[in-house]
């Protein structure tokens, strides 16, 4: 490898994107501790030495209706992006998921002889199989999460690495709930709930009033109940207190959060959680869990039509069938959440299942994940 130091682009759209983007540049910079790596990521990736030059929140949108909202602020900073990557050209650019926003900067950067590593394959197992032909022409390499991924590229000859999933390596094997309660000062004896409405402010317009009726209502068979509520900034914290307040329920036993997802699923009993890479940290830490979203109409119609299987989350698709509930859209009513959620709370043998499933899981995607991905975008820095 030469002397000269690396410049790296590197480009995440969401919070989900802005861990694996963390990860990976920590990993390499062990490898190349002068790389420089500038693009556009979260407070995790900034933390890790980041340059951000956009607000990553500006296009953390999800749904047709909901990006149409914002398409102009979107393609802006998408054209400003490719516009200082082709004045700036990188050594590597590495897309963080986002496939919708990513692609379009892989392809026009690898017909400048940019070479374009996709961190995370789009879901093209679960819809849009067509846009495979779109991956192949923006990607020099697809570093896919999951094994089964992996076959499907190979088909298709599509350079794809399964590198497996960094949670399973960052996330513990056996997670303390009492020790976790004793830290977060929170009952031992109480029945908690980690309540997960989504990273996105457009996901907290859909779900923050559905989340908080439906533990208006699981207060009523526990009165003790705690319900802790992980939110990624403070605008989403925002929307979550308006709906509060909306709901008259600022006393209803709620604990906002700036951010700690993982340590308020681990002091749970079971968790309700928006559809995302949430529902693998949630049976990862094997902890049950009622899966759950809503969007816009219009949207949820398109996706409905296109999607190529049954499940949404992915505990469930990993499993290949439904092992936990997943109600959504005109569903997910609070009668119904806390009717699923009691239901499981109150089932020891669907949770010991679960806790042996997601035991099996978290096994098959421990893969050092890090070092793999590190493996697997190096020899395009030689």
């Amino acid at each position: 490898m030469d002397e000269r130091i690396k410049r790296i682009g590197i480009v995440a759209g969401e919070a989900s994107g802005d861990l694996l983007g963390a990860h990976l540049v920590k990993a390499l910079k062990e490898k190349l501790p002068d790389a420089e790596f500038i693009g556009m990521g979260g407070p995790k990736m900034t933390a890790s030495g980041v340059v951000s030059l956009f607000p990553m929140e500006k296009i953390a949108v999800m749904g047709y209706v909901e990006v149409l909202k914002r398409y102009f602020q979107i393609t802006s900073i998408r054209r400003k992006l490719i516009r200082h990557f082709k004045n700036n050209p990188p050594d590597l650019f590495i897309g963080l998921d986002a496939p919708d926003f990513n692609l379009d900067i892989e392809r026009a950067l690898k017909k400048r002889g940019i070479p374009t590593v996709h961190y995370v394959s789009p879901s093209i197992w679960a819809w849009r199989a067509n846009r495979i032909h779109k991956i192949r022409a923006a990607c020099s390499r697809v570093l896919a999460l999951f094994p089964f991924e992996k076959e499907i590229y190979d088909r298709n000859e599509v350079d794809c690495a399964y590198v497996g999933h960094p949670l399973a390596d960052i996330l513990p094997d056996s997670p303390d709930r009492a020790g976790m309660r004793r830290s977060m000062k929170l009952p031992q004896k109480a029945k908690i709930f980690a309540f997960l409405p989504g990273s996105r402010q457009s996901e907290l317009e859909y779900m923050a009033d559905t989340f908080i009726r439906t533990a208006i209502l699981l207060k009523e068979k526990w009165p003790d109940a705690v319900f802790l509520v992980p939110l990624a900034s403070r605008e989403t914290r925002t929307l979550f207190e308006e709906a509060l307040y909306r709901n008259h329920a600022e006393d209803m036993g709620f604990s906002l959060l700036f951010g700690h997802a993982v340590d308020a699923m681990i002091a749970s009993d079971i968790v309700l959680v928006a559809s995302g890479t949430a529902t693998l940290e949630a049976a990862l830490l094997k902890r049950p869990m009622v899966i759950t979203y809503k969007m816009a109409p219009f949207t949820y119609w398109i996706k409905k039509r296109k999607k190529y299987q049954p499940y949404v989350g992915l505990p469930n698709i990993l499993a290949g069938k439904f092992v936990v509930p997943e109600l959504l859209q005109d569903d997910a009513t609070p009668e119904n959440l806390a009717h699923a959620l009691i239901n499981m709370l109150q089932d020891e043998e669907i949770v010991g299942r679960l806790d042996a499933l997601f035991s099996g899981m978290h096994r098959s995607l421990k893969q050092n994940t890090a070092q793999k991905a590190v493996e697997s975008v190096l020899p395009y820095l030689a």
